[in-house]
């Protein structure tokens, strides 16, 4: 488990994290979300003792991390893949980092067939390509067993195959009980994967929910249509308070109206309907619609 308690961050003037206060809890997978510039990297560090607090406290099971006899047997973490000697061999490195807290040989070798790098084991780990990396820094993650992971961007560089070895293993180590924090830009793979979201902009959490209410309470009730004479509906479908969009030739999409009324006002017509279906609210859509305000860093819209 991990707490955080009033977590404040100050770089100089710069606010990084304001007053955060949350639980990542095991068993679930939690996605960490937020925007460029959010807080996300320096939350993460702050836990894992690589940047102290201004206020407020990070704890591991109970305790600052710092304090833990065995880190890398308490918390597991992936920030950046590239963090290692880049003459020494996979199977090395993690004889090394594993020499630390009593893992041997056996254990080094099981985690390297797991991440899929037992063929390439012994090879330097500056030869590695981006994906390569990538399981090797899972590989560490993962060496003494944790109860905690927390992981920033696991699947940056990985294949398809990588991918969905990734999602498995996220669903296996918290149905074991594990308590996995997962960062990503990526909104269709965290939607597949993560139960719950912490979701912060500037510093500030702005969603601390399940993925299923987060979606659901930003569906707006929007209708699918696909008609012959999409245009003819279309025109009789416009009144106050409904919105109509766009896709394609012979598609769009209705904001204000429900389907039922919709269905009698073609039939009324005599215009024939080949579709007729709500609009699925995706993770992605919810995300942008809650941190439309929190964006620090955006680009021009042209």
């Amino acid at each position: 488990m991990i707490e955080l308690q009033q977590l404040t961050k100050r770089y100089g003037d710069k606010l990084a994290v304001d007053a955060i206060s949350a639980t990542i809890r095991p068993g679930v997978v939690t996605g960490f979300l937020g925007p460029n510039g959010a807080g996300k990297s320096t939350t993460m560090r702050v836990i894992l003792g690589l940047d102290r607090p201004t206020d407020g406290v990070a704890l591991v099971n109970g305790r600052p991390y710092v304090d833990a006899p065995a880190p890398l047997a308490e918390v597991g973490a992936l920030l950046d893949a590239k963090g290692v000697d880049l003459k020494r061999s996979a199977r090395n490195h993690l004889l090394a980092l594993g020499s630390t807290v009593g893992v041997g040989p056996r254990r080094v070798d099981e985690v390297l067939a797991s991440v899929g790098l037992t063929d390439v084991a012994g090879k330097a780990a500056g030869s590695f390509s981006l994906g390569m990396g990538q399981r090797l820094g899972i590989a560490v993650a993962l060496l003494a067993d944790p109860e905690v992971l927390i992981l920033d961007e696991p699947v940056n560089g990985l294949d398809l195959d990588g991918i969905q070895w990734i999602r498995a293993l996220l669903n296996e180590l918290a149905d074991e009980g594990r308590t996995v924090l997962l960062s990503s830009h990526l909104m269709s793979e965290m939607q597949l994967v993560a139960d719950h979201l912490l979701i912060i902009g500037k510093g500030r959490i702005l969603a601390d929910t399940s993925m299923a209410d987060f979606i659901a309470e930003a569906s707006d009730g929007g209708v699918l249509v696909t008609a012959p004479e999409a245009g003819a509906l279309a025109s009789l479908l416009a009144r106050d308070g409904v919105t109509l969009t766009s896709h394609e030739r012979g598609r769009f999409e209705v904001h204000g109206l429900a389907a039922e009324a919709i269905g009698d006002i073609a039939a009324r017509h005599g215009l024939t309907l080949h579709e007729l279906a709500p609009v699925p609210a995706s993770l992605e859509s919810a995300y942008l619609k809650l941190t439309r305000d929190s964006v620090e860093y955006a680009g021009a819209v042209r």
